[in-house]
């Protein structure tokens, strides 16, 4: 350095120029990366903060914003079918939600039982199968009647005192008849009565003791459940057949509140369209800590404008789309009402928190999801009763795929 000041000298002033220019070209500079500087606590037009990281624009124009809300151009609207109306609110019945099952309606089915033990044989056409429509007197399947052991002993020594008792009174007929005349007539007679009544009591024994019975259907219907087969030993009173009419089947629900089955309006299952339920009453005693309540299933009629499928005559009505035993969802409306907004049930949908927001449209091409409070009102109609205004447009349709902008 002492050789050459000059040189020391020139380095020292570059190196300072570089560190006063530099703070002021670095930003000239990142822009041309695509990267954008703002102050902290900077704001956009809609309120964002243009500090935070900004939403990535996609190829299709859809964005989720800072904010929650997207931004959905007019084109991509049209093709997720996204439809809105205004909320308008009005007065409905309050609901409750109740579990149940589809039970047998005791006027409509039946339980066919075995009532003996014994071995199963076919019937005339055959063991039926479930789903086999039969006749009310139908023979469906026979039971071979099975005694015990002991009880067949006995039977059979029974038969052989008969026999031996029938072939005495048998002789003694004969002798007496051959002495006619001489002997009264009241003692042939007798004798005759006898031997008649040893032949009947034996013929009866016998057939008891290879009797076959027939089971037969109670009722005209579908066979629900069968659980036999030919050459299977069944006990006594096991449930062998059941028949029900599919197109007459009760639902039977349970809850805790007695009050309610004084309040029922009306009822309709989740998840199984095209079925009404109407009320036929409730149990006078709790069971297991529930009252249980009883609905009628019935086919709902077709809506205005739907062409009707004529009945042909004769025919068996439509079956209803429940199975026995099959657990349902009730919705029962009640007698007392409530203020709210009636919307489809497809305009609720779920935000990362997992709470139930609807879709509000605040401009031309933004959407912004609102948490509210609903209640279903039936399987397909819900009840927004807060959260939500009367100025308010609500997409009534297409909110599931809104939701899933990211």
């Amino acid at each position: 350095m002492k050789k050459f000041p000059h040189v020391w000298m020139h380095t020292a002033a570059l190196a300072s120029a570089l560190m006063v220019a530099l703070p002021v070209a670095l930003p000239l500079a990142l822009p041309s990366a695509g990267i954008a500087w703002a102050a902290p606590g900077a704001h956009g037009p809609d309120g964002e903060h243009l500090d935070a990281p900004g939403a990535a624009a996609r190829p299709d124009g859809l964005t989720r914003l800072p904010d929650g809300s997207v931004q959905v151009p007019m084109a991509s609207q049209r093709l997720m079918g996204v439809r809105t109306v205004l909320a308008q609110p009005s007065q409905v019945p309050q609901t409750s939600e109740l579990s149940g099952r589809v039970v047998l309606d005791p006027n409509a089915g039946a339980r066919v039982q075995s009532p003996v033990a014994g071995l199963i044989a076919a019937g005339p056409r055959g063991l039926p199968l479930p789903g086999q429509r039969v006749r009310q007197g139908e023979v469906l399947a026979y039971v071979q009647h099975l005694p015990d052991p002991l009880a067949a002993a006995a039977l059979q020594a029974q038969l052989a005192e008969l026999r031996a008792a029938q072939g005495l009174a048998e002789q003694r007929w004969q002798r007496l008849q051959s002495l006619e005349g001489s002997v009264p007539r009241r003692e042939i007679e007798a004798a005759q009565s006898e031997l008649h009544s040893l032949q009947a009591r034996q013929q009866a024994l016998a057939t008891g003791q290879r009797a076959r019975l027939a089971l037969r259907a109670p009722v005209g219907g579908v066979i629900a459940r069968a659980e036999v087969l030919a050459g299977q030993v069944v006990e006594g009173r096991d449930v062998l057949f059941e028949i029900v009419d599919p197109a007459r089947l009760l639902v039977e629900a349970s809850t805790a509140d007695v009050a309610l089955s004084q309040r029922i309006a009306a009822a309709t299952l989740i998840g199984v369209p095209g079925v009404r339920l109407e009320p036929l009453g409730s149990g006078a005693a709790m069971r297991d800590g529930v009252l249980p309540l009883l609905f009628r299933a019935r086919l709902s009629p077709p809506a205005a404008g739907a062409a009707a499928t004529p009945a042909t005559p004769g025919a068996a009505p439509a079956p209803l789309p429940l199975a026995l035993g099959q657990p349902v969802r009730l919705i029962v409306q009640r007698t007392d009402t409530l203020q709210g907004f009636v919307l489809p049930a497809e305009a609720i949908t779920r935000n990362p928190a997992n709470q139930p927001v609807l879709w509000i449209k605040s401009g031309t091409e933004r959407y912004i999801p609102q948490p509210v409070q609903f209640s279903a009102l039936d399987a397909s109609t819900v009840v927004v009763h807060a959260g939500l205004g009367t100025d308010n447009r609500v997409v009534v349709r297409g909110a599931a795929l809104l939701a899933q902008i990211r």
